[in-house]
């Protein structure tokens, strides 16, 4: 099923003021941010779930956060960034969110952030950040998810590299394209996740646990 862009753009939902300057600021900036259509699935995805606590792993501008924040009120969102100027941008951004009380922006890489001392459990996480380091996001921050909730992950399709053969994967984003199919391949047949892969935007998973 081929779809326009055009028909697509009927079902995204009107955006605030702030929300559409963070979105020319990243288009300008080259700061990659949620495609509009896979956000709008993972919020609904969200809306449904109902968490009271996310966790999001790569918080880029705040974009993301803000969205899901904004989306529900009740929750609260822990994002972490290790890249100085973006966590600069993300703290102006976030200021001006009527959610701004409900988001915490942890600074540090994700790997070595010391989340669980002060947020032991989270009803979902979302990662977006280090393709090549899913592995390793996963398995340090899936422990902190209740039994029912949901990790998200997105851009598994890598703007299409990961259905390349990997002959014709360029030579630099071979470690990371391999990292990523050992990922999906391991968390796709994992006894403990229930994991469906939606091809929208840069390709989204989503993994219940049990």
């Amino acid at each position: 099923m081929n779809i326009s862009d055009s028909y697509i753009q009927t079902f995204i939902q009107p955006r605030s003021e702030l929300l559409m300057e963070m979105e020319r600021f990243a288009e300008e900036n080259h700061v990659p941010i949620m495609q509009l259509p896979a956000i709008e699935i993972l919020l609904q995805m969200l809306r449904i779930q109902q968490p009271s606590s996310i966790l999001e792993i790569g918080s880029a501008i705040g974009y993301s956060a803000i969205r899901m924040a904004e989306t529900l009120p009740q929750c609260q969102v822990v994002t972490i960034e290790r890249d100085a100027l973006r966590i600069q941008h993300a703290k102006q951004f976030i200021a001006q969110s009527v959610a701004k009380e409900n988001i915490e922006l942890l600074e540090g890489d994700a790997l070595e952030v010391d989340v669980e001392s002060n947020h032991p459990t989270f009803d979902a996480v979302f990662i977006d950040a280090a393709k090549g380091q899913y592995q390793r996001f996963f398995d340090k921050y899936s422990p902190l998810v209740r039994s029912g909730g949901i990790l998200y992950i997105d851009n598994m399709y890598m703007h299409g590299l990961s259905d390349l053969d990997m002959k014709e994967v360029p030579r630099r984003k071979r470690t990371m394209i391999r990292n990523l199919h050992h990922f999906a391949d391991w968390i796709i047949n994992h006894p403990d996740y229930k994991s469906t892969f939606f091809p929208v935007g840069d390709g989204l998973l989503i993994c219940i646990k049990r």
